[in-house]
């Protein structure tokens, strides 16, 4: 049986702007998140929360941003984790497995840890290991400021790799990598988000639905890809076994297994419909 997709992209959409959550939901994002934490100022986190919980419904399926375990807003935005609709959750600054439990305690089918801080990279490890967890994400901007990195591109290849290698140890989903500021730069965005695929991520942030088709799109393998992975997997099946040549170079078995899987992952995604945050894995 064909395994389920993987969610490649992420649209956030502010928890105080209700009149926007069924364009968001409409916007292509594999995954939608209705962010509580970051985009609500603290006045309107009570009102912010009463409009998600009013507009849920178990046919609106989409994660939800609450505000951190140390905020003062955590003990209430966990009603939301049981209610139709929330398939999972977005924990913001996670460094704390206790945390982790008391979100999927709470009801939530399965919880995104943003690993957002020092501690949280530090503790990355254990958090991918926490029941519930389904994949981490990497607040990347966050990040910066609580180490004191000045730099978005090299100065974070150590932490995005380290991320992508505690993923794939722990058995879970490949990382989601943070958001592109730069809602207008195209090629901005196109380069960050080949880096990260390039790096093992598996999906992106995204801040605004203009960002969420080239996403996709570059979380895809290219036509160019596909067309190598067939004529790999032709030439292997008419050597029956035998060692093969391709364009000057061996054919063995983990460049035939590259080349199935570019294929099977091409024809995941050529439906329309992809189960965003089902606990599959790719």
């Amino acid at each position: 049986m064909m395994q389920t997709a993987v969610a490649r992209s992420y649209l956030f959409v502010p928890g105080n702007r209700p009149e926007r959550f069924d364009k968001a939901c409409a916007a292509g994002a594999h995954a939608v998140i209705i962010d509580l934490e970051d985009a609500v100022p603290p006045a309107e986190k009570q009102a912010a929360r009463a409009a998600v919980a009013q507009w849920l419904a178990s046919e609106k399926k989409v994660l939800v941003r609450i505000n951190s375990a140390d905020s003062e807003w955590f003990a209430d935005d966990l009603a939301l984790c049981a209610l139709p609709g929330v398939t999972g959750i977005v924990l913001p600054k996670a460094e704390r497995i206790d945390d982790i439990l008391r979100v999927t305690d709470a009801g939530a089918g399965l919880v995104l840890p943003l690993v957002e801080t020092g501690q949280g990279f530090w503790n990355a490890h254990a958090l991918a290991q926490t029941r519930g967890v389904q994949r981490l994400m990497f607040g990347s901007i966050d990040f910066q400021l609580d180490v004191g990195i000045d730099g978005e591109g090299e100065e974070l290849l150590y932490f995005r790799s380290q991320l992508v290698l505690l993923s794939r140890v722990a058995g879970i989903q490949p990382p989601v990598d943070g958001v592109t500021t730069a809602i207008d730069n195209a090629e901005q965005l196109r380069a960050d988000t080949q880096r990260a695929r390039r790096l093992g991520f598996g999906g992106k942030l995204c801040i605004h639905p203009k960002q969420v088709a080239a996403v996709n799109q570059f979380f895809s393998p290219s036509e160019e890809d596909i067309a190598w992975a067939q004529r790999v997997l032709q030439a292997a099946a008419a050597a029956n076994g035998a060692a093969v040549a391709l364009d000057g170079k061996m054919v063995d078995l983990p460049v035939i297994r590259k080349a199935q899987d570019i294929v099977a992952e091409a024809q995941r995604y050529r439906s329309p419909t992809i189960d965003a945050i089902s606990g599959n894995q790719s």
